[in-house]
């Protein structure tokens, strides 16, 4: 951990405050100029937009589609297990081979059914637009994603005593009773936990990104992360690429800290 995360972290500080490309051996320490380039910076401000937007979408798709698959699976159905696994199978396949998966998908497959069928919305080109390439990103990473949700969600339902749910019968309480005011209260730590990895995931994304769009078209669908690699990296300018990468790790720890903290407000004590 300190080798490859906590040296290399505070490396990225202190190179933020240097006008080092990352290449040369000399640098000269330039202060807050860098980070006075960030907040003047359009581009790298609407790719933390993009970015921003798409965590909200893909964290509400996510955790509402994976409650829902391990709410209906936490009862005895047939090929329960079966369809857990086939569920959870997405999040096995890496960031990259995904993106590249779904891109025939998106240029091959859904073209020919949305014409099939008449759906204009289906057989549109998908990467020609902003906004046709962020729902691509978001359908991809919701994919991706709710179903290890669901097994976080199924292990925070295994752990609800029957007997509450049993009373709750007893005194007739109908499905939504149960839903709402027992059975989402108690899970509540693993709601705070589902929440707070989508929010993580989706603010780092980078992988998906590069290999699904690339930023096409025109940059639109650029996630804040390959602004940062493109900064840093293609333009050899890694003093300032730093400087954009602490911005982003602060704003994630602060999104991060205060879903935590009002989430764990509403759990529930026992």
């Amino acid at each position: 951990f300190i080798t490859l995360c906590l040296v290399p972290f505070i490396q990225q500080i202190w190179y933020s405050f240097t006008d080092w490309d990352g290449i040369k051996s000399s640098y000269k320490v330039v202060g807050l100029g860098n980070y006075t380039r960030v907040f003047q910076d359009s581009k790298y401000w609407t790719s933390m937009w993009f970015t921003i937007k798409f965590t909200i979408f893909v964290t509400i798709f996510t955790n509402i589609i994976g409650f829902a698959w391990a709410y209906g699976l936490s009862k005895d159905v047939p090929f329960r297990n079966f369809m857990r696994a086939g569920f959870y199978m997405p999040k096995i396949v890496g960031g990259v081979i995904l993106g590249f998966v779904w891109r025939f998908i998106f240029q091959n497959l859904f073209p020919v059914i949305g014409n099939a069928l008449g759906i204009p919305w289906l057989a549109q080109a998908w990467f020609t637009t902003g906004d046709s390439s962020f729902w691509a990103l978001v359908i991809v990473m919701t994919w991706s994603q709710a179903g290890y949700m669901m097994i976080i969600y199924l292990a925070g339902l295994t752990s609800i005593s029957d007997d509450y749910l049993e009373a709750a019968r007893v005194d007739g309480a109908r499905s939504h009773h149960v839903l709402f005011r027992i059975v989402l209260p108690l899970i509540m730590p693993s709601i705070t936990q589902c929440l707070f990895l989508s929010i993580v995931n989706c603010l780092r994304m980078y992988d998906l990104n590069i290999s699904l769009t690339n930023g096409n078209p025109f940059r639109l669908s650029e996630a804040v992360t390959m602004n940062v690699y493109e900064t840093a990296f293609a333009s050899n300018k890694m003093g300032y690429g730093s400087a954009k990468a602490f911005v982003l790790v602060f704003i994630i720890a602060v999104i991060s800290l205060v879903q935590v903290r009002l989430t764990s407000r509403k759990e529930v004590t026992l």
